[in-house]
């Protein structure tokens, strides 16, 4: 399983991230467009996303997208989706094998193909033995419906689980930056010993690695932090803000953003495999691209 070292988050592509009560915010379809032609260009060749993104929007325009492109370009890119969420407010969720199934062909006939490079389990299912998960997705694979499979949003406990299972698990993505830590704990050793890739979303903290959020200031009109803030509330304390301006001053010496430096110190990183970002707009995406530089 190959792909870029940085990846192209989809997950406010029509909404923001799973939240049914967002669908419908986030990128328009002719944004998402947008910014899929400036990553496309800048070499950014896989795109994460998931059945629940936007209420299938996410998926959806994606597919859209690469019917407008060469069968090359089509061929170039690796996808990578998820399930476990509700597609919408009030329906069914959860790892049972019937529901993987079915959630997979969906995610295909959005994405317009037949298969797609890495599936991932969006959450852990404490009703779903992760043995009968990993049976399906075996299934999956000598189907040749998707390349590998991973993980997301565990913890060190449910990955030693999962890989004890039999499974294959190839693949953990979870929430990591300078202001997020725990993967340090137990997840990125475990990676390492057992030769799994890790994939950081998030490596921005939702927007506060970049220098947009002040302390003792509102946050800005239609930040992450006025659309749903519940994920980073925690941060609005002074001793981030002390960090941050820390870091501020580490990346002045080095000649970079603050953005560009937090993405270096994760790319430095050999644990990590690739790291996933979610610009809001083309332009955001520069950041990641001096960072590789």
């Amino acid at each position: 399983m190959r792909v870029s070292r940085i990846i192209l988050g989809c997950g406010n592509f029509g909404g923001i991230g799973s939240a049914p009560e967002l669908f419908g915010r986030g990128e328009s379809r002719d944004e998402a467009f947008a910014l899929m032609d400036a990553a496309w260009e800048a070499g950014i060749a896989t795109f994460d996303t998931a059945d629940a993104y936007g209420g299938g929007r996410s998926e959806t325009w994606i597919g859209e997208w690469l019917a407008t492109k060469s069968s090359d370009v089509r061929d170039s890119i690796v996808l990578s989706t998820k399930t476990f969420n509700p597609m919408d407010a009030g329906a069914d969720h959860g790892l049972a094998p019937e529901r993987v199934r079915r959630q997979l062909e969906s995610s295909l006939e959005r994405l317009g193909v037949e298969r797609v490079g890495m599936y991932l389990t969006h959450a852990w299912d404490p009703d779903v033995p992760i043995a009968e998960t990993a049976g399906v997705l075996d299934e999956l694979v000598a189907a040749g419906k998707i390349g590998a499979y991973g993980l997301s949003n565990v913890d060190g406990d449910q990955l030693r689980e999962a890989l004890a299972s039999g499974g294959s698990f190839g693949w953990v993505q979870n929430s990591y930056s300078l202001l997020d830590r725990d993967a340090e704990r137990e997840v990125l050793p475990l990676c390492m010993e057992h030769g799994l890739g890790f994939t950081p979303f998030s490596p921005l903290a939702g927007g506060w690695l970049t220098g947009k959020y002040r302390r003792g200031e509102p946050p800005p009109e239609g930040s992450r932090m006025t659309l749903r803030p519940e994920p980073y509330a925690h941060f609005q304390a002074d001793e981030v803000f002390d960090e941050l301006e820390r870091l501020e001053q580490e990346a002045a010496e080095h000649g970079r953003s603050l953005a560009t430096h937090a993405l270096v110190r994760l790319l430095d990183d050999p644990r990590v495999t690739a790291v996933i970002v979610g610009p809001r707009r083309p332009s955001h995406l520069e950041a990641a691209l001096a960072a590789l530089a």
